[in-house]
């Protein structure tokens, strides 16, 4: 297995000249077809935000670096992700060659003809408009991950899988929280070694989901030993196909795919596949017409050396906002770390205008930078001191109101117009927002409930909390009753002393030191705690009061298969 390489090396002005010159002749390469519309009813494309930022300075975290260096020697040598080492030739007649019969010729999976295929088959082939746009879409990656799968000797109906996971959209999310063409749930992604921080999500980013996927599918196919029970996995969760098949193992029936018991969506995902693979192995049985796809890369990979803002790396390419992010979608900030991204994807014309541009370009490269706060901060007060006013730190930031922000936060502020120095690999990597509700601090206590059967809510009206909040200071139900003499944990604000009262229910125990210490534990869950925060449904997940939550970044809503990667 192999990882799309990451070239870092700086470019001297006289090795730029030569590369735009041998690019200006590559400029005349004829491209794949530029994707359009949306994959299906339940995905929309997000673009990542581009922000207008205000001109106050402030002193970003960054590592030197010198205020001489020209803009040219802001990024490399354009090349081919997949093949570094080998020269771009325009004239290969392998290039001319149709990418959809490459395809076909790769196929080799055992096909499945169930009902569930024919289904599929026509609910595709009534949909023509549907699936033009999905192979126009697709036809920006599917030459790359071809590539990769061909690579690694795998089948190559697995090119094939985001038509399935998301239409061929890098910017799909699913109710389920599933990013990227390939879907990979926050958890998986971590374990193959997709980022997610406040700049970026990897899930999103097309060279590393595609090595991502194809990791994990070998894997899979290496555990189960067939590719179907390996798609199934990928879908439904490899512990999920094993319990399947212990099952039916148990019960002495057959243990592969057709035979599984197992949710109407996995059973469902094989034959979608099989009915894709159909259509592009015969689409005039179909009636539909694929668009031509030819045999060579449809983007570079162009290295990244110094922090350039979205914005500014699309206009100079020559590409709108929109293009860009369809090869660039896992940005998360309208600024481009280059010790975290290392590098951006441009069509081969847009490369060559890149470089170009950026030899002439005069000013700087990026108005936004990073900055770690140094203490818990209200929002109004972190804007004064970076000189921006408070609602532009919220909206670019993304707090929420009646938020406060933690020590240790990241936050994306104006870049000073005296500092160069980009942002340092260890808050680009770590880049985290920490919240926790702005309200008074609250304390633990311990009390006793009298009455038989007395519920949740109850004990929470009798406080003056939430059930739901009080439910999960001790783990039961909201709709749960609490036995006579239990004891029940209630945080309460400090400035609402407790008072002991006539009846046992209410009676708050205090048994010496151990209730002075009890009292002074520290809660696990300030967030959903704070009875002033109770009925309030924050957009972003927020800190506990020694473990914080970091916030999320939403992206778009998205297509159906991912309850399970």
């Amino acid at each position: 297995m192999t990882t799309p390489p990451q070239p870092r090396r700086p470019l001297g002005l006289s090795g730029l000249t030569a590369l735009t010159a041998s690019l200006l002749l590559a400029a005349c390469a004829t491209t794949a077809p530029p994707g359009a519309g949306t994959g299906s009813s339940s995905t929309i494309d997000t673009a990542p935000v581009a922000a207008t930022p205000p001109a106050a300075p402030v002193q970003p975290v960054s590592t030197p670096t010198s205020p001489q260096q020209p803009a040219a020697e802001a990024a490399g040598a354009p090349v081919d992700p997949l093949r570094p080492e080998v020269p771009i030739n325009i004239d290969d007649d392998a290039a001319r060659t149709d990418l959809w019969v490459r395809v076909r010729n790769g196929f080799g999976m055992p096909d499945l003809d169930t009902d569930l295929v024919r289904v599929h088959e026509q609910w595709y082939a009534s949909r023509p408009d549907y699936v033009q746009r999905m192979s126009e879409r697709g036809s920006r990656y599917l030459f790359h991950i071809v590539e990769e799968v061909q690579k690694r000797n795998m089948p190559t109906e697995l090119a094939l899988l985001p038509f399935i996971e998301s239409a061929f959209n890098p910017k799909a999310m699913s109710v389920a929280k599933a990013s990227g063409m390939w879907q990979f749930m926050p958890a998986t992604g971590r374990d193959f070694e997709l980022r997610q921080n406040m700049f970026r999500d990897d899930r999103r980013d097309v060279l590393a989901s595609t090595r991502a996927a194809l990791d994990y599918l070998e894997r899979l196919h290496g555990m189960f030993g067939d590719w179907h029970l390996a798609l199934a996995a990928y879908n439904w969760g490899e512990g999920s196909v094993q319990r399947a098949i212990a099952r039916n193992q148990k019960a002495g029936l057959g243990t592969d795919y057709l035979s599984l018991r197992m949710p109407d969506e996995t059973r469902n995902y094989v034959p979608k596949l099989q009915a894709v693979k159909n259509i592009v192995a015969r689409p005039a049985e179909f009636t539909l017409t694929l668009p031509a796809l030819e045999n060579h890369p449809y983007f570079l990979s162009v290295p990244i050396e110094r922090d350039i803002d979205v914005e500014l790396a699309a206009r100079l390419a020559g590409m709108s906002g929109a293009d860009f992010a369809d090869l660039n979608p896992q940005m998360n900030k309208p600024v481009i770390l280059a010790s975290g991204t290392p590098q951006i994807l441009l069509p081969y014309d847009n490369a060559n205008t890149f470089l170009h541009s950026l030899r002439k370009h005069q000013g700087p490269l990026a108005t936004w930078t990073a900055w770690v706060v140094p203490r818990t901060m209200k929002p109004a007060d972190a804007a004064r001191e970076v000189g921006m006013s408070e609602a532009q730190l919220r909206d670019v930031n993304r707090i929420p109101p009646r938020m406060v922000v933690k020590a240790g936060s990241t936050l994306l502020v104006p870049r000073s117009e005296q500092s160069r120095a980009d942002v340092p690999v260890h808050v680009a990597d770590n880049a985290a927002m920490l919240l926790a509700p702005d309200v008074p601090p609250l304390r633990r206590t311990t009390v006793r409930v009298g009455k038989k059967g007395e519920t949740v809510a109850a004990v929470a009206r009798r406080y003056r909390v939430s059930a739901a909040q009080l439910a999960q200071w001790n783990d039961v139900g909201a709709g749960a009753r609490f036995k006579a003499g239990s004891r029940v944990v209630v945080y309460l604000p400090n400035a609402v002393p407790t008072t002991r009262t006539a009846s046992a229910a209410k009676t708050v125990h205090t048994r010496g030191k151990a209730a002075v210490a009890q009292a002074k534990t520290p809660m696990k869950r300030v967030a959903k705690s704070a009875p002033a925060a109770a009925s309030r449904k924050a957009p972003t997940r927020v800190a506990a009061s020694k473990t914080p939550v970091r916030a999320g970044v939403k992206v778009a809503d998205a297509p159906q298969a991912a309850s399970r990667h």
